[in-house]
């Protein structure tokens, strides 16, 4: 049994050669590379094929599942997986080639969790980087996880998390939303659980910013949805939620202030989408005002947000 199950659900070709050369040449050599083809028009088969590493486990869906049901692809995969704990890779990111050496020294220490963290670098179409994601504590128990996310002072993709994968498997997989809008957060506040996560601050994981990714593209009302099921499982998950006495004056935060902090994960979706046809993006938002529970405030403030995102893009 390998250590690390890497997957690797494919739909996009462009960068999936350079995706595939970093996990090969990671410089901890104990896993297997789960590469799932969803159908795609694109020469996925093609660029796996110019790879002869018997490490390599190559599948093709029958039709294609897409993105809007993408953590459906992330669940097949680790269905495949045989390794003690699984990654979940872009078909556009690479792997800084210490990645699982990283995460190994990262299990060593903290034992026993069933989730653990990296810091990312941001890289552009050329791989050049230009951003560093936050750091984190070395670790912290699941209300002060979702705290920090839900402020909006942490950055995370699902491939800057390992988990272990039995454990993972036995809560059911990744938790299922909407162009998976949210489900590497509920996923990973699942696997803290009593047990906390741990974070290490060396920048092991590079997320390729670009247009064809999902936080970048279109399907803005699926991520509405995706918000809204979001905001229903924080709900009930501070309902039944025991908190550690560590983290109960933030969870008792969280109770007072979740519905503020999800609007502003709606604002923020809203703002992503009105970078580009700001006025038609706004009457569609009012459209769908009653089904987001929405007001013409709330849109507005919005579209100021997007303001900002466009000249933070801008230079």
């Amino acid at each position: 049994m390998p250590k690390f199950s890497v997957c690797i659900p494919a739909y996009k070709s462009r960068f999936l050669k350079e995706c595939i050369q970093s996990i090969l040449g990671q410089t901890y050599p104990d896993f297997e590379l789960i590469i799932l083809n969803d159908c795609s028009p694109e020469p996925v088969r093609q660029v796996v094929k110019l790879f002869t590493d018997a490490r390599i486990r190559y599948y093709e869906n029958d039709t294609n599942v897409g993105a809007v049901r993408l953590t459906e692809n992330w669940n097949k995969c680790l269905g495949l997986a045989i390794g003690e704990y699984t990654v979940m890779m872009g078909d556009d990111d690479r792997m800084g080639p210490d990645y699982l050496d990283e995460f190994s020294a990262l299990i060593t220490a903290y034992p026993g969790l069933d989730v653990y963290h990296c810091r990312s670098v941001i890289i552009d179409d050329g791989g050049n980087a230009v951003q560093l994601t936050p750091s984190c504590p070395s670790y912290e128990r699941v209300c002060d996880h979702i705290w920090h996310r839900l402020r909006q002072l942490r950055s995370q993709y699902i491939s800057d998390f390992v988990y272990r994968t039995e454990a993972l498997q036995a809560r059911g997989g990744f938790y299922p939303l909407p162009l998976a809008w949210g489900s590497d957060d509920i996923t990973a506040y699942l696997a803290c659980g009593d047990k906390g996560i741990a974070h290490t601050n060396k920048p092991v994981f590079h997320y390729r910013s670009n247009s064809l990714s999902i936080s970048s593209s279109g399907n803005e009302l699926e991520k509405m949805r995706g918000n809204m099921a979001y905001s229903g499982w924080l709900h009930r998950f501070l309902e039944i939620h025991t908190p550690h006495e560590s983290e109960r004056v933030v969870y008792e935060n969280l109770l007072r202030e979740q519905q503020a902090l999800m609007r502003e994960r709606k604002l923020f979706t809203m703002a992503l989408s009105m970078r580009e046809s700001a006025g038609r993006k706004m009457l569609m938002w009012w459209r769908h005002r009653r089904e987001f529970d929405l007001r013409w405030s709330d849109i507005i403030i919005a579209a100021a947000k997007a303001r900002g995102l466009r000249k933070r893009l801008a230079t």
